[in-house]
């Protein structure tokens, strides 16, 4: 791991967050590491453009449902560009039945149209949902996109699955904590496809309902945060699968805005196990509160 901090001279309102130190940080994903954990995480300054910590950062690793936010990038492209109709509606019963997280399989309503699969597949990380939009856009197009954003080593190569087999994908989607955070910064930035794109997936995400790992040092409300009274700005997802934790956002506040990514990929051998890989990710956010404010 290593941590660095730009040189340059910077207000007097967000002079402190230079000094900040994320030392509890790396010594919880060092541990992690010792008890072989693979991990990718990286922190840069929004302000500054700079990097302020980062490990193993260009490591491609698994990175489960976080896969679908270059695919909300594609969708929201897609409306901008008029290829694709916001209110189409899509019926649950034409999309391939999948239960491995979300809301829309438990719901009355048997249709809904893609604009609120979207907000479905970015706040609830709905697989369901997801899965539909995939089927509407299609996964070369996401491809396409993912080339155009100048992302190398990001990639979604499945659709979500209850069970993978043997000519299945192994995983859902592939990345590294650093063009994770890239992501993230081109989106709050809006250059990510364009300002209208930007906004709107960073809208879709901001009402993410996974504040359990980085973000609960944030105190933020699960289900309502996107207006918060201490001016905190937070736009974050996450991805879990068996063995794999993904967290990656942007959290501001009035000193510093920082893009972060950590991806931990553990031994799931016992709960005991599970949860020193989540407790690394609330060490994080922690050390990023303390950065931001």
């Amino acid at each position: 791991m290593r941590g660095t901090r730009g040189g340059g001279r910077r207000s007097p309102r967000r002079a402190a967050a230079g000094r900040r130190s994320f030392t509890s940080t790396l010594k919880a994903l060092d541990a992690l590491a010792a008890s072989g954990a693979r991990i990718s995480v990286r922190i840069d300054d929004l302000d500054r453009g700079t990097e302020v910590l980062a490990g193993d950062d260009f490591e491609t690793l698994p990175i489960a449902g976080m896969g679908v936010v270059p695919l909300l990038i594609e969708v929201a492209a897609a409306f901008e560009a008029g290829t694709l109709e916001p209110f189409e509606i899509v019926e649950r019963s034409s999309v391939d039945a999948v239960a491995v997280s979300g809301v829309w399989q438990h719901l009355a309503a048997p249709a809904l149209p893609l604009v609120d699969l979207a907000l479905l597949a970015a706040s609830t990380g709905d697989a369901l949902a997801a899965n539909a939009l995939l089927e509407r856009v299609g996964l070369p197009a996401v491809r396409a996109r993912i080339e155009a954003l100048g992302m190398t080593q990001l990639a979604l190569l499945d659709r979500f699955r209850d069970a993978r087999g043997l000519d299945d994908a192994p995983h859902v989607a592939l990345g590294s904590a650093r063009e994770l955070a890239a992501m993230f910064a081109a989106l709050v930035n809006t250059t990510a496809v364009s300002a209208g794109v930007s906004a709107q997936v960073s809208e879709w995400l901001s009402r993410g309902h996974d504040l359990s790992l980085v973000a609960s040092a944030t105190g933020l409300d699960p289900f309502a945060h996107e207006s918060d009274q201490h001016g905190l700005l937070f736009v974050n997802k996450t991805g879990r699968d068996a063995g794999v934790r993904v967290e990656a956002g942007v959290l501001a506040g009035p000193r510093a805005g920082v893009a972060y990514a950590l991806i931990v990929c553990f031994d799931d051998l016992s709960i005991a196990h599970r949860l020193r890989a989540h407790d690394a990710f609330r060490v994080l956010g922690t050390d990023l509160m303390e950065y931001v404010f």
